[in-house]
Order: C-alpha cells, then sequence, then structure tokens
C-alpha cells in the first residue's frame, strides 16, 4: 500500500479528496486497519483508520518516526517535451528517484507536441505518495529550451560527446537539461551552462532523465 498525505490535528489524522476516494474504492481500507501517513514536517505516522467513506478517512495516529526522505540537493529536471508514454516515465520514475521539479519544454528536435499539466501533477504526485516523499516536484511548462535556461540554476546539458562526465561536475543544486531524441539543435548549445556526458552510448531520453538524476544524487 502507499504512502498517504494526510491533515494532521492532534492525535487525528484526515484524508480528503481523491486520497480518500482510493483508499475506499481501490483499496477497500476498512475501521481498524492501520496505514503509513506523511506528516509534512518530517514524520512517518501509524494510523488506526476508525471511519472510512469515499468523501473522507479520519484516523488516530497510533505511533510515529522520524521521516528525512528528501535529497540533501535539489535537482530540477528540465526535459525536452516527449511523446506521452515517455514523459509520464519520466515524471513517475524521477520523482520516485528525488527529483525536485520538472520543466517541461519544447525543444527544436521535439516529437511530443502535447502537454497536460494536470496529468504531469497527477502523476508526479502519485509517485510522490509511492516514494513517501514528503513534498510533490513542481511541474512548469517552457515554449523554449532559452526560457527553461533563464530560470535554471546551475544548468548541466547532457550532450553524448561532452568533454566531461556528469560524474565530474561537483553535486549541488542543479537544473539537468535533456534533450529530445533528436539530439539539440546548434542554437540550443549556445545558450550556455556546463556540458555532461553520461559516456559514449546512445540513450532514450527518458532512461537518460533518470540515470543522470541517479549520478547526480548517488554523488550527493
Amino acid at each position: 500500500m502507499p504512502y498517504f498525505f494526510a491533515r494532521r490535528d492532534g492525535d487525528r489524522a484526515i484524508i480528503e479528496g481523491a486520497d480518500a476516494s482510493h483508499l475506499a474504492r481501490s483499496l477497500r481500507a476498512r475501521p481498524g486497519e492501520e496505514i503509513e501517513v506523511i506528516d509534512s514536517i518530517g514524520l512517518m505516522l501509524t494510523v488506526r483508520l476508525d471511519s472510512v467513506s469515499p468523501e473522507l478517512v479520519e484516523g488516530t495516529v497510533v505511533a510515529q518516526r522520524e521521516h528525512l526522505p528528501e535529497p540533501r540537493i535539489k535537482v530540477t529536471i528540465a526535459i525536452a517535451n516527449l511523446p506521452a508514454p515517455a514523459l509520464d516515465l519520466v515524471l513517475s520514475r524521477c520523482t520516485e528517484a528525488g527529483a525536485f521539479a520538472f520543466e517541461i519544454f519544447q525543444a527544436d528536435r521535439s516529437v511530443g507536441r502535447s502537454f497536460k499539466r494536470e496529468r504531469a501533477t497527477s502523476i508526479c504526485r502519485e509517485a510522490a505518495m509511492l516514494a513517501g516523499r514528503l513534498q510533490v516536484p513542481s511541474v512548469t511548462f517552457a515554449t523554449r529550451p532559452a526560457e527553461a535556461y533563464a530560470r535554471a540554476e546551475h544548468a548541466v546539458w547532457l550532450v553524448r560527446d561532452a568533454p566531461r562526465r556528469l560524474t565530474e561536475i561537483p553535486p549541488r543544486d542543479m537544473t539537468l537539461f535533456i534533450g529530445p531524441e533528436g539530439g539539440w539543435s546548434e542554437r540550443e548549445l549556445q545558450l550556455g551552462g556546463d556540458r555532461a556526458s553520461l559516456g559514449p552510448r546512445n540513450l532514450r531520453a527518458d532512461t537518460a532523465a533518470i540515470v543522470a538524476l541517479a549520478v547526480v544524487l548517488a554523488n550527493a
């Protein structure tokens, strides 16, 4: 069972909206059952359910322990718009792994043409709950890489033939730029920032995003 976000009121935990519906209908939770709930201040709560309905789930906090799952550094994934299945994979897996935020942009060679913010946010929230994270990564959309670059902190562009490996970039808060399947255009590479490689292999954009995030967080 995934972890759930809840509102705490003393020794009570309250779950509302879609999460309550998911617990009541899909997971068939029942009074007396115990679930794990995430407190926004960094606690994992064990909650014994007292009442369950699709609109409201309430329970009593019976135990708590420190829970600090967020990475030490904040890594934003800035990725070219991909076809929906590939983009969904990036959002879910990178959220589980610890991405701080996402910037989706329309690159010169982007294949994906549509972007549904509500769907993207929902995917990130579900993945954050599954992983037991304290926060849900934000998702923003930029019409061009230059717009995303202007908002980036310590931009690092993934380029296969870059002279430095990503492992050589000192870990810090950063924005990883991952291009489309067709690669970066020369205009995009002139925007500035560091360039780094994941090695000589040709990776799909969704694979590159997951691997790059894992590399940076593992070195932090």
